[in-house]
């Protein structure tokens, strides 16, 4: 009879737990990469559906503040909501597979239409457009049926060798922003509701907040000053009189929201001021894209409504007037300065002083200057106006009936 040392059994049986143990370490371990390739797939395949949802907002029409299912079964969904933000429009995409959520939000405008080449709108009130002295005008232009022609002011004639150097049509009225659009703006100045997730900086100069998050509120009953604060993402601040912006503050694309609005030298930031009354731009400022300045006039009296740019001024984004009625004054409702700078668009339904550059394009009811003592209607006088200085990466103003739609910046 053959006889095994214990010492033999032993390491049989060490060696067979061994064996059992890296068995089941490979089985563990083919599991748990089945698994994790299984969630890897879940997450690219959320990522993605998040993805088609900003695509399906850029084809589609979404109704402002209701939210769809692009796609809805038992494990699989994309729930995609729009949204207004100042002049821009967000589009918030949330899709999810199984116990997997991923968000995607983004700011979408309208792309810019190199074909079309529209360099200036001008309303039809039966009078021609009238350029003096060094005005320059590059591009495609709808002009009223009167056309347009070179003028004189107190001696100094049109120098330009083309009036305008590109195609002229005969247009009609302005093109008109949605009316969904129209009551967010009259809206907008309302008091924030009491359960407004309020933040105060008297205890904090230093706020962020995502656009994932609901928007955090900064709100006075009299003025603000806003300096020395740094202030980042899905905030308005709203004042019921008068908000004043200095040099010290760093905002970037927060709303401000007033009656009026100072924006004094020398700031430098990327955000959306909207006033009822004025908006009053000192020399200096430069306010990065996607930016925008808008007044919107509470009601027909509000005659004295202005945009004051002043010299030195660099915007790259919107400038926006909208006025209730038709221009029957003769005050300027968007001043333009000499050396200022508008790189995108500006829109104004009433009059427009331009004796800065805009690098873009320019829809307005009516053109007004003031010189030598004496008020001109449609006339320019030294204004610029190119489109082929409007980067093709531009993506600016929505209005009513744009259907090229496409994306401005992703957010945070």
């Amino acid at each position: 009879m053959l006889k095994i040392k214990a010492g033999a059994l032993q390491l049989t049986l060490f060696i067979s737990v061994v064996i059992a143990l890296l068995l089941g370490a490979f089985i563990l371990y083919i599991k748990l990469q089945d698994r994790i390739q299984k969630q890897h797939y879940f997450v690219q395949e959320t990522i993605n559906n998040a993805q088609k949802g900003i695509e399906y907002g850029l084809i589609n029409k979404l109704t402002i503040n209701d939210s769809i299912f692009v796609l809805d079964n038992d494990d699989e969904s994309i729930k995609v909501k729009s949204s207004y933000w100042g002049m821009l429009t967000k589009i918030t995409s949330k899709a999810t597979i199984k116990n997997f959520s991923f968000k995607k939000v983004a700011f979408i405008g309208t792309q810019k239409d190199s074909e079309k080449n529209i360099v200036l709108q001008l309303a039809d009130y039966n009078k021609p457009l009238v350029l003096v002295g060094k005005t320059n005008i590059q591009g495609n232009a709808l002009l009223p049926k009167q056309g347009v022609k070179p003028g004189n002011i107190a001696g100094v004639p049109f120098y330009g060798a083309n009036l305008i150097d590109g195609r002229i049509s005969v247009g009609n009225q302005l093109p008109e922003f949605s009316l969904e659009r129209k009551k967010y703006f009259n809206s907008i100045f309302s008091v924030p509701q009491a359960e407004s997730d309020f933040i105060d900086l008297d205890t904090n100069r230093k706020w962020k907040n995502s656009f994932n998050n609901e928007t955090k509120v900064i709100y006075s009953n009299s003025a603000i000053q806003l300096e020395a604060v740094d202030l980042l993402g899905n905030i308005k601040i709203q004042s019921a009189t008068k908000i004043t912006i200095k040099e010290s503050a760093n905002l970037k694309d927060i709303l401000v929201v007033a009656p009026t609005i100072e924006i004094k030298e020398n700031v430098v930031g990327t955000f959306q001021a909207i006033a009822s009354k004025e908006i009053i731009v000192d020399k200096d400022v430069k306010l990065g894209y996607p930016s925008a300045l808008v007044v919107s006039e509470n009601n027909k009296e509000e005659n004295k409504s202005s945009i004051q740019i002043s010299n030195g001024v660099e915007i790259n984004g919107a400038v926006v007037y909208l006025g209730k009625g038709k221009a029957s004054n003769y005050d300027s409702q968007i001043y333009l300065d000499t050396d200022s700078k508008i790189i995108g668009e500006v829109y104004c339904n009433k009059n427009l002083e331009l004796l800065g550059s805009v690098y873009g394009r320019v829809y307005t009811a009516n053109f007004i200057t003031r010189q030598s003592g004496s008020i001109y209607q449609n006339h320019i006088y030294n204004g610029t106006i190119l489109i082929d200085k409007l980067p093709n990466e531009y993506v600016g103003l929505s209005f009513a009936k744009n259907t090229n739609k496409s994306l401005v910046k992703w957010l945070y």
